[in-house]
């Protein structure tokens, strides 16, 4: 009998995370799959459950439930050890979802899903990063600029719950904001500029639908490197809605590079990947082609 383990965000989804958690256990509970419950009280712990039982064999695969940053949880937990993982889509922003093609907050639809590649899962590339502080990977981005400072903001405000927060939170970073002097290392070519934010990208989008690099694959091999450089405050309110469309593209400040390796310095900024705190820059990234394997 294949044994998966599963880790249940409860606060997800705006607090559905727990029921929707619970009803995946059911769907599984008719299949073949014997499930162990890994789930904890904080992210750190958590992550600690799923990094023993893989280090003890004693599951096949490792399934969360929960958004992107339970992704992350579970991307971090694997690494490059070929254990597979699913996603049963339960978040608000659920960016690592819509790349890889699986249901949201559809429970049923999303454990057919995991049950119909677990013999054949879907293999796709992963960023590897090291931070001031951490080595880490990542699915979809790894930023260190304004973005990186409206995640911080958003994370503080549990008094708002959804997209929102974060749109509200990039007004209330504009107040103080000013361009970020950054040092890029792009395939080993330096580069220095001045940029509102630089972001490593492997998906095409991130923050809950904004597909900042429209064109980006989690499967080609590269990762796209994302400059929005200098622009005034009205103008990043201004193009900020086209983004949700991917439109901001063609506007003159916003540059897309292709690359296998980026290094961004940025002055001591915070640095976020899927929405998590990862440290401060410096930021080293990689991409590895082919080291993820999900149920997708």
């Amino acid at each position: 009998m294949t044994k998966i383990g599963i880790v249940i965000n409860p606060t997800s989804g705006r607090g559905k995370g727990k029921s929707l958690g619970e009803q995946t256990k059911v769907e599984f509970a008719n299949s073949a799959i014997e499930l162990l419950d890994l789930s904890a009280h904080s992210f750190i712990q958590a992550t600690a459950n799923a990094k023993q039982a893989l280090k003890e064999k004693l599951i096949d695969g490792l399934v969360v439930v929960g958004g992107d940053g339970m992704f992350h949880l579970a991307v971090n937990a694997v690494g490059v050890s070929g254990v597979p993982i699913g996603l049963v889509a339960a978040g608000t922003g659920n960016d690592s979802a819509r790349a890889l093609g699986l249901p949201i907050h559809d429970v049923k639809a999303a454990v057919e899903q995991i049950i119909k590649n677990l013999r054949k899962p879907r293999i796709v590339d992963l960023i590897s990063s090291v931070s001031e502080s951490k080595t880490f990977y990542s699915f979809g981005a790894v930023s260190a600029g304004f973005d990186a400072l409206v995640n911080r903001r958003a994370n503080t405000w549990n008094w708002i719950k959804g997209p929102v927060k974060y749109r509200l939170a990039m007004y209330r970073e504009l107040m103080a904001f000013k361009p970020i002097p950054y040092r890029l290392v792009i395939d080993g070519v330096a580069r220095e500029l001045e940029a509102n934010l630089c972001t490593v990208a492997n998906a095409p989008s991130y923050g809950g639908g904004l597909l900042i690099t429209p064109e980006a694959s989690v499967n080609d091999g590269k990762i796209d490197l994302f400059i929005l450089h200098s622009i005034s405050r009205m103008e990043l309110i201004k193009i900020f809605p086209s983004v949700y469309e991917g439109k901001h593209v063609t506007h003159p400040a916003v540059e897309i590079i292709r690359a296998k390796s980026v290094e961004i310095h940025s002055a001591g900024m915070p640095a976020y990947s899927d929405g998590e705190h990862v440290g401060e820059s410096p930021v080293i990234c990689k991409v590895l082609p082919g080291a993820l394997k999900v149920f997708a």
